[in-house]
């Protein structure tokens, strides 16, 4: 079991994890690699959902399960949207195609209209994790 300083330092480095990868993410699109692209944009958010579970005392070892605690917990609940709670599954959902579908094409036009969302839901879970001072001791670069 963790300390709540340990559950804190963890959110905290999951949090720069997920804001890394963002920018991992903006510097592949840039170069035209799409299914890279899926890839780190999954994973950007993921972080950031993992550590928002992690907030609460949730954790899950698969992305499936991750993703069905993040719905019951914050997308039934109307805490996030439900527009946002569909956008992190179809995102899911590209990643695991572009992965694994040798069939599957990733293009620049199934990445680049997810951007903007991207950008909302990573804001989104991350505003919800600092919420009532949560991290405050904890610097987290920009």
């Amino acid at each position: 079991m963790l300390t709540e300083d340990e559950k804190k330092a963890l959110v905290a480095n999951k949090v720069r994890r997920s804001r890394e990868t963002w920018s991992e993410t903006k510097g592949i699109i840039e170069d035209g690699y799409w299914y890279a692209a899926a890839n780190r944009m999954y994973y950007a958010c993921y972080y950031m959902v993992s550590a928002l579970l992690l907030k609460i005392g949730q954790s899950s070892h698969t992305h499936g399960g991750t993703i069905g605690l993040f719905g019951l917990h914050f997308v039934k609940s109307g805490i996030v949207s439900s527009e946002l709670g569909k956008f992190y599954s179809e995102l899911f959902e590209l990643r695991q195609t572009g992965d694994y579908d040798d069939w599957k094409v990733v293009t620049e036009n199934d990445i680049m209209p997810m951007v903007p969302t991207a950008e909302v839901f990573l804001e989104t879970i991350e505003k919800l994790i600092k919420e009532d001072g949560y991290l405050n001791i904890y610097e987290i670069p920009s």
